[in-house]
């Protein structure tokens, strides 16, 4: 039995639409408890991923990210969580000792420290680095303002620090349940597209992108500096149908026009021969991200 949940908090996380995905699923797998393989090519934190890990039985999971810490960090808990733990152990006392003026000095160095080793990380092949860089990016979304995980144009960690009394910086024993949810799963860095040559008849796939921006909620841009244009939408609806017309079972989430332009058709021209539904859910609904609201979003399936 594992019992994983996310190890980062990130923007625009799905843990309040999991009663939604979850209604979602295709029969065979409600059923069954069963999926012979799950794909997921935007796996940001990694909720679905965690519970359906959780809950049903996975032959195969293979996750994809196109941000390289993030798949920097998957990769090194599924093959050395006993030395990120050890090391995170260690951060987590000393930062707890400080004093709160201390503590933010402390977060600043260490964000410092990130940004400034990023040039020099091989991403490609695994080294002793790894870890550190893993440490560093659990600890500063753990301590940073809001739990985010913002990065700039430069690809730098650019939230502030944030004033927690007492963090869990060392979730020990969920770190441990995240690398066994992971012992099965293929895990890569780059566009979505990589998804397609794991893909077979009956593969579940479920794609959480960027969502496009509503006109008065910049909340709804990417959290990579990558970023995510319309153009990348549609490339994403093509392999939609593609994946489609392969068999697999399909589950997209998107921001839904309609809360700032009635006349915004955008996804429904895209996914016009699909099944379009109008879910709630709360979210920062102005530029500011100050303000939160209930909105709607879509989920889109082909079944």
């Amino acid at each position: 039995m594992i019992n994983s949940k996310p190890f980062l908090k990130w923007a625009g996380g799905k843990r309040q639409l999991m009663n939604d995905l979850i209604a979602r699923l295709p029969n065979s797998v409600t059923k069954t408890k069963k999926i012979a393989t799950y794909i997921e090519p935007f796996i940001g934190g990694g909720s679905f991923f965690f519970y359906l890990n959780n809950n049903y039985e996975i032959g195969k999971s293979v996750i994809i990210d196109i941000n390289p810490d993030l798949v920097l960090a998957y990769k090194t808990i599924k093959l050395h969580v006993k030395e990120v733990i050890e090391r995170l152990e260690n951060i987590q006392k000393e930062y707890l000792s400080l004093v709160s003026t201390e503590r933010e000095k402390f977060f600043y160095l260490k964000r410092m420290l990130y940004n400034e080793t990023q040039k020099g990380i091989d991403y490609a092949h695994y080294n002793p680095n790894w870890i550190e860089r893993t440490v560093l990016i659990i600890f500063l979304n753990r301590t940073c303002f809001n739990g985010l995980f913002r990065q700039n144009k430069k690809g730098e960690f650019n939230v502030p620090f944030g004033r927690y009394v007492n963090p869990k910086i060392c979730d020990k024993e969920n770190l441990f349940e995240v690398s066994k949810s992971l012992k099965k799963t293929v895990i890569l860095c780059g566009d979505f597209q990589l998804s397609e040559d794991y893909v077979t008849k009956g593969t579940l796939i479920y794609l959480d992108p960027p969502y496009r921006p509503l006109k008065q909620a910049a909340s709804f841009t990417s959290y990579s500096k990558e970023g995510f244009t319309d153009e990348d939408q549609k490339r994403l609806a093509d392999y939609y149908k593609r994946m489609d017309n392969l068999g697999a079972n399909l589950i997209l989430s998107n921001s839904d026009p309609h809360n700032s332009d009635i006349n915004d058709n955008f996804f429904e021209s895209l996914y016009k021969k699909f099944f379009i539904k109008k879910v709630r859910a709360n979210r920062n609904i102005n530029s500011k991200g100050t303000s939160r609201g209930s909105i709607s979003e879509l989920m889109i399936t082909n079944y």
